[in-house]
């Protein structure tokens, strides 16, 4: 059985609060009409909304993903996310994931379309171009990093990578407008996004090109509030409101609660440690995310330093993965140098680690575990899933064949 929960409806829309001097109404006419769109005062509001349906595809999918990759430990009666946890991703149960993670592309996507067709001539020097080429590129990464197949508006079915090769695409054309016209905060988030799905299609020499340009404090956050549902960061909502996932179980349970990286904490009920939903399982509350408004990272400076460690480890480099590392950890407060370690075998296992603490609870863990599993430095998903199957839905609306899940 597919499980709902806080999605909200979708739609692009425009909230009119009329105040008058002495009249507090507030008037909400409802989504706008598709029309009202093709102007060029409406195009921030078209971008937000690329922006808005980004984060409501990543904040509702990093519990589920968190579950399958072994961030959190389920805690709760949901079925779905029962499975998630067991290593089970079902068809049924990601029909939720699955449509998000599509429509953020397509907002986005077809977003830009419209934008050519309103802004003509000065597409490219509008401000707000830049974002959505970023937010398109950073929708395709999602899906790249999590789903198994590749399957672009009711078409047919393809390589996951597909969407790899369309995010280097759409990020390379944020970079440079962004460029163009000074905004260096979308430039970098930009190159963060393309040295990733670089390192991803095995251009390590140009995703490290591209990640030493990011400085190392930098941090790009997909956007979350407590104005609305819609707007809550979903994490929060089964964590901090709600205790479906805990921290309870996972090798994070047993790195110190102070870590700067993977903050969490017991919650008791006078001396005893409080349960979760499900009545029986230790409750250990992630830390990361304290409220239903909290920012989750895209693309981080200590990222791109951990992208460039495993190029060096890739190239056998031990004390250049170490030095890259060590400069991830720095851009933490209270975390000390590692030393290099003695072995090949063992800087996979550190560089993993480092890697899993410095992303966690950010949607990214099971595409970390899939390509390492794939090229056997890791073992975690033997025996489990290990992305996302086209859904239910997709599979019946869809008249091209798809894979079995």
């Amino acid at each position: 059985m597919t499980t709902l929960r806080n999605f909200g409806r979708r739609s692009i829309g425009v909230a009119a609060v009329v105040l008058a001097a002495c009249n507090m109404q507030v008037t909400n006419p409802g989504p706008l009409q598709d029309s009202q769109l093709n102007a060029v005062s409406a195009m921030p509001a078209l971008v937000n909304g690329m922006s808005g349906d980004l984060s409501y595809a990543l904040g509702n999918y990093i519990d589920r993903g968190g579950l399958a990759s072994g961030e959190m430990t389920e805690a709760g009666n949901y079925s779905a996310e029962q499975q998630y946890w067991f290593g089970i991703i079902r068809p049924d149960d990601v029909n939720p994931d699955w449509a998000n993670m599509q429509q953020a592309r397509w907002s986005a996507e077809n977003g830009i379309e419209r934008m050519k067709t309103v802004l003509g001539a000065n597409f490219e020097k509008n401000v707000d171009t830049p974002r959505a080429y970023l937010y398109a590129g950073f929708a395709n990464r999602l899906l790249g990093e999590n789903v198994c197949t590749g399957v672009i508006d009711g078409g047919p079915a393809q390589s996951d990578t597909v969407y790899f090769v369309r995010a280097e695409s759409l990020f390379t054309r944020a970079y440079t407008l962004a460029t163009a016209l000074a905004n260096t905060n979308v430039a970098n988030a930009a190159l963060g996004g393309r040295a990733s799905v670089r390192a991803w299609q095995g251009k390590w020499t140009d995703a490290v090109a591209d990640a030493a340009l990011v400085p190392n404090a930098f941090v790009y956050n997909a956007i979350f509030s407590t104005n609305s549902t819609r707007e809550n960061l979903d994490m929060a909502v089964q964590t901090i409101s709600r205790r479906e996932t805990t921290v309870f179980g996972t090798v994070y349970a047993g790195i110190s609660k102070t870590d700067p990286r993977t903050p969490w904490d017991t919650v008791k009920v006078g001396t005893a440690i409080q349960t979760g939903q499900d009545g029986k399982t230790k409750f250990f509350q992630q830390k990361k995310y304290t409220s239903l408004g909290s920012p989750v990272p895209l693309v981080k400076g200590a990222d791109m330093l951990l992208l460039r460690a495993e190029e060096r480890l890739r190239a056998n480099d031990l004390p250049g993965m170490t030095t890259q590392i060590n400069s991830a950890r720095a851009t933490w407060t209270g975390l000390t140098p590692v030393t290099q370690p003695a072995t090949t075998a063992a800087a996979w296992t550190l560089l993993q680690a480092e890697r899993g603490s410095a992303l966690w609870l950010e949607g990214r863990r099971l595409w970390d575990l899939r390509r390492w599993y794939a090229e056997g430095t890791n073992t975690f998903l033997t025996g489990r899933s290990k992305c996302v199957p086209v859904s239910t839905n997709e599979r019946a609306s869809n008249p091209n064949p798809m894979p079995a899940p």
